[in-house]
């Protein structure tokens, strides 16, 4: 019996890795051999001895490491690390970052790449290698490649040996999917975000995305209904707090979306189930599903990327911005879901100002996330493979983001970097809201010209909560038509609504004598001590006051109350 680690290396340790489980069931069902398999998760963060350490407890033969953009830059020095450490070991990667990279982690450490779906590959690539003792050798970048595996015609001939012998024989089963959500898995989750697979594939073919590559998005596989609901029962009853869909277009297919969106929403689950959609193929009878959710229950994110069709046309993005806008103004309209939608900066055609246009219309909506990312040229890509063409330079280690192209300049980039920047510390995480929505009105000034100038006058690089509030306040208090008090005002209530018995910053207190009536109103209200940081006297004379318990399920901010102090109630 040879013994398998499946390592994942996530972003953060709120995320869990799906891969890795799927890829365990999927030796238990398809490999002819017997295999004990192992599975280590850590982080990008995690010091690479310690995870060493991790995986050399269990003596392994073959590591397989799951690849992504996230992890790549993590994984090379980990590599040369287990290969001075565990020599003898078999190292086997899979993932995107891999799978059109080969010849790059081959030189560094990789033995062998697994290109594309493992599921059945990974477990007769085990038997294979567990048939033949000493395993095949080296792996040359340029081979040709046979069940998806970069090897050389030592390999090649090692597999079909066996598989004539009939010791390697995987089925191939595509119609039920492996249920990754053991018992193992369900006590390693921890509370951690879970991740589900309903559908394979994407309708799409657009030039920055992976999903269609190579013509992949001809078509989409939808496992079956019945599979789905099971395993989001069992996912809603585990503990997480979040389960997140990684179909890249949950709602392609309008009539499975509705029946899984009604099963959710059936659902006795404080749950929250986190969708990737495409916001212009809604139609009116999901919409009206989805307005009678329960709050916070479904959250949805809408890839818009632009709404300068010459961009989207260049990246053969297909979008009704249109139909994208109407429907995403429905979806908020319920204020019982969490909407976020995504631009990209750096898409060919697309100028800085043509860009400011898109930020702002996206703005407009009023969506709870406004996401500004950036263009990242992904290793097998269509437009990787036109980055010369269209004069784009980017960078060479991951995330590969763009660094200029014939319509976006070094400068325009840095622009750019100093508005996300802002938006991200402020509205993309429910901070500032009424102090920034009162500066733009009273102003006049554009979202994206705000959010330019706040993040060039206060870059904010791990700035302490209460002093960047210092200089959201300094440099909105001089914009043109804003009221010092007003602002002072709106960023208390701001203050008490985004955060829970937090220190108020002290250019934000009033020391007003009507203090002790304004705490005495709220005890009374919420039937409770209050502590000295729920409330507070604003400028105007009225007394406000947090509800510090209940949150709404939405947008995360916690109840405000305000109370007239002149009044003896």
């Amino acid at each position: 019996m040879s013994n398998i680690v499946l390592l994942a290396v996530n972003a953060k340790y709120v995320h869990s890795s799906l891969s890795v489980w799927v890829l365990a069931e999927s030796i238990s069902r398809y490999a002819r051999l017997p295999h004990n398999v192992e599975i280590v998760e850590t982080t990008i963060h995690s010091d690479d001895s310690e995870t060493a350490d991790q995986i050399a407890a269990y003596a392994p033969d073959v590591l397989g490491i799951s690849t992504y953009i996230w992890n790549a830059a993590k994984l090379t020095g980990l590599l040369e690390l287990l290969k001075k450490r565990l020599p003898g070991m078999t190292i086997v990667l899979g993932g995107p970052e891999a799978s059109h990279n080969s010849g790059f982690w081959l030189e560094r450490g990789a033995d062998h790449v697994l290109r594309g779906e493992g599921e059945h590959s990974f477990p007769a690539f085990l038997d294979a290698l567990a048939v033949g003792g000493d395993g095949p050798g080296p792996v040359n970048k340029s081979a040709a490649e046979l069940s998806g595996l970069s090897k050389t015609g030592k390999f090649e001939a090692f597999t079909q040996r066996h598989a004539k012998q009939g010791s390697l024989s995987a089925k191939r089963d595509h119609g039920e999917p492996v249920d990754p959500y053991s018992g193992a898995y369900l006590a390693a989750l921890r509370g951690r975000i879970a991740y589900l697979e309903t559908s394979r594939g994407c309708p799409y073919r657009c030039a920055f995305c992976l999903s269609g590559a190579g013509g992949a998005g001809d078509s989409v596989r939808f496992f079956p209904p019945d599979t789905v609901k099971r395993q989001i029962l069992k996912l809603s009853r585990s503990g997480t707090q979040t389960i997140k869909l990684v179909d890249r277009t949950f709602n392609c297919n309008a009539g499975r979306a509705y029946d899984l969106f009604e099963h959710i929403i059936g659902l006795d689950t404080a749950c929250r189930f986190h969708f990737e959609v495409a916001a212009d193929l809604f139609d009116g009878r999901t919409l009206q599903l989805l307005a009678a959710a329960p709050p916070g229950r479904i959250q949805l994110e809408a890839g818009l990327q632009s709404f300068f069709e010459p961009a989207l046309e260049a990246v053969s993005r297909r979008t009704d911005t249109a139909e994208a806008e109407r429907n995403i103004r429905m979806l908020l309209r319920g204020r019982n879901i969490h909407v976020h939608v995504d631009l990209i900066a750096g898409l060919p055609n697309e100028t800085l100002s043509d860009f400011q246009d898109s930020f702002d219309r996206a703005f407009a909506l009023n969506a709870h996330n406004l996401q500004l990312g950036f263009l990242k040229l992904l290793h097998g890509s269509a437009l990787r493979e036109q980055a010369e063409h269209f004069g784009i330079s980017y960078s060479a280690e991951p995330p590969y983001e763009i660094q200029s192209s014939p319509w976006l300049s070094g400068a325009d980039i840095r622009t750019l970097k100093n508005a996300e920047n802002a938006l991200s510390h402020t509205c993309n995480k429910g901070r500032f809201l009424s102090s920034i929505g009162y500066a733009l009105h009273v102003s006049g000034l554009r979202p994206f010209s705000l959010f330019r100038g706040l993040g060039e006058a206060a870059p904010n690089h791990g700035t302490q909560l209460a002093e960047y509030a210092g200089h959201v306040y300094g440099f909105c208090s001089k914009l043109p038509g804003v009221d010092a008090d007003e602002l002072r005002d709106r960023m208390t209530c701001d203050w008490l609504a985004m955060t829970k018995g937090s220190n108020m910053p002290a250019f934000l207190k009033n020391p007003d004598r009507k203090r002790a009536k304004a705490a005495a109103i709220a005890e009374k209200a919420l039937g409770r001590k209050v502590g000295r940081n729920e409330y507070a006297v604003l400028r105007s004379g009225m007394g406000i006051y947090v509800d510090s318990v209940t949150r709404d399920p939405v947008t995360g901010l916690y109840a405000l109350h305000s109370v007239p102090l002149f009044s003896e109630t």
